[in-house]
């Protein structure tokens, strides 16, 4: 008796896992599933999301890596998107120089006070995605945001710093070269699947 009870315990298990294995896979293999109707048949159609294969198991960590730093800080460069917009419709109707340097400077406050801890919790690697997603969304280097907004010198001081730090605020971004597997990993960020 307490044989069969041992392998109803162990077959229960293993339905149990296997349910949950297969139910996490079929939420993560396609991103989008519709019926279509041909003679008079339903047939469903899944869009499989895009599988990526490496051979060696550093481009894998690349890969990876990416994705997290996708993950961090793609808000961020949303949020400098929307904040760029509404700065510039901004400035456009206030009637001077004098309060167009108050309003920058008021801006400037706000974002070190909420993102100077953000900030500090990223890596070197977190800051270079940042920017070319930034330069991404805005169609403008950090450099050239900078430079616009405070002014030649002070956008040569940052640069020089962060060319200490291994960095580049003038480094563009291109999708169709360089940042190819970027751009694949922010299309799958926006499309919500990973």
């Amino acid at each position: 008796m307490k044989k069969y009870r041992y392998i109803l315990l162990l077959t229960l298990l293993v339905v149990v896992f296997t349910a949950n294995g297969q139910r996490r896979f079929r939420e993560r293999a396609y991103w989008h599933s519709e019926w279509v109707v041909e003679n008079g048949d339903s047939i469903p159609v899944f869009h499989l999301t895009p599988v990526r294969k490496y051979a060696r198991k550093p481009d894998m960590r690349r890969y990876a890596r990416m994705v997290r730093a996708v993950k961090r800080v793609y808000p961020i460069a949303e949020e400098a998107k929307t904040l760029m917009a509404s700065m510039e419709q901004e400035l456009l109707a206030l009637p001077n120089k004098k309060q167009q340097k108050l309003y920058i400077k008021g801006i400037e406050k706000r974002l070190v006070r909420e993102y100077t801890p953000v900030i500090k919790k990223m890596t070197i690697y977190d800051g270079k995605v940042l920017l070319k997603l930034i330069d991404r969304q805005v169609d403008n280097t950090a450099f050239e945001i900078i430079k616009e907004f405070r002014g030649g010198f002070e956008a040569g001081m940052w640069q020089a710093l962060a060319k200490i730090f291994g960095n580049n605020l003038k480094t563009d971004y291109d999708p169709e070269r360089d940042d190819k597997l970027l751009e694949h990993i922010v299309t799958l960020y926006e499309k919500g699947l990973l």
